[in-house]
């Protein structure tokens, strides 16, 4: 197995791929060229990128490129499926919540937010109107897309099929977001390491992943502190404020990665009374959930992932 990692989109790129360094390598350098176009596209803390522009362009018809609206459209339609808990309309309370700069920059600041606090208004993402014929995106007056989770879950499928074309087996982490193509020689399925939350050096479990795609979101990642108070990027959209949630972090398999990231923060703010009927949406999707003291649950299926307890 050859590797890559590099630092990308705030977060950390790993590729893994099966096969010699000479037949992987052309494949490493056009993920590379993927993953640069695409923090490029969809990051809310460039400028110039075309989520930006789109942004600025609420209240009139914009057109969009065929990734941006593949990714809106999918988003769109999980957050219905996720019965609104998965919302790419929370750029406002994000901000209002202090993450208003890439969380490199607010860890190494530590200055206070840019943007007031006052409460959200409600989301009015399903006023937002897509023309396939056109590839045309309407954002309502006021609405504000961040599309970075579910963006980097498209950008580990995108990358992993691309992958395939020079590997038999092959996966891809975004930030946690991991895809993968067929498995590894002589094993029926891919061994992840379930890191705990609370501490990164160490490991809960090993999951034994067969296929698909992985997701994980966590409270405990993205923290900084506003005004005296620990915030994190857990947007519940009911609230518009960070979630107060009963995990510390939510695992979540799915077919595809984007389904997986979405899923993954609506049952972490979902918990655990709501969060079997939730996962009951998507056919074949499980979860494993930790709790602050590092114990593990889920969905029954997620039983038959744990490869090894830790």
């Amino acid at each position: 197995m050859e590797y890559d990692e590099y630092r990308a989109m705030n977060t950390s790129i790993q590729v893994a791929a099966e096969g010699s360094r000479a037949d992987v390598e052309p494949g490493f350098r056009r993920v590379r060229r993927l993953v640069a176009a695409s923090e490029a596209r969809f990051s809310r803390f460039l400028d110039d990128s075309e989520l930006c522009q789109l942004n600025r362009a609420a209240g009139r018809w914009f057109n969009a490129s065929a990734e941006l609206f593949d990714v809106l459209q999918k988003a769109l339609a999980l957050h219905e499926l996720s019965g609104g808990l998965f919302d790419p309309s929370i750029l406002k309370a994000l901000q209002q919540a202090g993450y208003d700069r890439s969380i490199d920059i607010i860890r190494a600041s530590g200055l206070p937010p840019v943007f007031p606090i006052f409460p959200p208004a409600d989301s009015r993402l399903n006023q937002v109107c897509l023309d396939p014929d056109r590839r045309a995106i309407y954002l309502p007056a006021e609405v504000q897309i961040d599309l970075g989770g579910i963006a980097k879950g498209w950008i580990a499928e995108k990358a992993v099929n691309l992958l395939a074309d020079y590997a038999p087996a092959c996966a891809v982490s975004a930030g946690g977001d991991m895809a993968f193509h067929g498995t590894p020689e002589g094993e029926q399925s891919w061994q992840v390491s379930l890191e705990d939350p609370r501490d990164a050096k160490n490991v809960l479990a090993v999951l034994d992943v067969r296929s698909g795609a992985l997701a994980t979101s966590s409270v405990a990642r993205r923290r900084w502190i506003q005004a005296g108070q620990e915030r994190h990027h857990i947007i519940d959209p009911r609230t518009g404020l960070p979630a107060e949630v009963e995990w510390v972090s939510v695992s979540v398999g799915a077919a595809d990665a984007a389904t997986a990231e979405a899923f993954a923060k609506a049952i972490l703010i979902a918990g655990s009374d709501a969060a079997p009927e939730l996962a009951a949406q998507v056919p074949g999707l499980w979860f494993i959930a930790v709790h602050p003291d590092g114990s593990l649950s889920g969905t029954p299926a997620s039983k038959e992932m744990v490869y090894e307890l830790i």
